[in-house]
């Protein structure tokens, strides 16, 4: 059913990925392939994301929102939907979550994959994200406009910082990847 996803993701593996990442993509598409329901927020145990690592041109800032309700910084993304095109919904939730407009994908290629435990709310059982992260490039010069729901802040940051605002390995991983691109 989630063939597309699941072509990705093998193709992704078959990539140079540290052992932490590669063992997060194989429990990704296991849970693909016993979860029918992976790209709704319903499906209990979890769920497909799709998130935006956006940079400028040269590769030296991300564009980083300050979550409101996780409290820390991170890169943009949202929730599937339903939507099995996960290049589509990292783009859909950039260009939500920043208003911009000239979000380009750099490939259509995985840029990383991370699974993180979402804690419980309100009305909102804990669960996983499986997160699917692709690169977008963005011009910096562009006005943002925050999505008041969403975030408490945007901004660029130099991507040899992003660590000092959130220093995860999440972060530290995507940072690692793009300065190494850089040369």
């Amino acid at each position: 059913m989630h063939e597309k996803i699941r072509e990705l993701l093998t193709a992704y593996a078959r990539t140079s990925l540290e052992a932490h990442e590669a063992a997060m993509v194989a429990e990704t598409l296991r849970f693909i392939a016993t979860e029918p329901q992976c790209l709704w927020r319903t499906c209990g145990p979890g769920h497909l994301t799709g998130s935006a690592w956006i940079v400028d041109a040269t590769r030296s800032r991300t564009l980083l929102t300050h979550h409101l309700k996780l409290e820390k910084w991170l890169q943009l993304g949202g929730h599937a939907d339903g939507d099995g095109d996960l290049l589509a919904v990292a783009l859909r939730e950039g260009c939500e979550e920043s208003g911009l407009t000239t979000l380009q994908p750099v490939t259509g290629s995985v840029f990383d994959v991370d699974r993180h435990w979402i804690p419980a709310r309100k009305t909102e059982p804990a669960h996983w994200h499986y997160d699917v992260r692709f690169m977008f490039e963005a011009d910096a010069d562009e006005p943002l406009v925050r999505a008041a729901n969403e975030s408490k802040e945007l901004a660029w940051v130099d991507v040899a910082r992003v660590t000092e605002l959130n220093p995860e390995e999440s972060m530290a991983r995507m940072v690692r990847k793009t300065l190494a691109a850089r040369g």
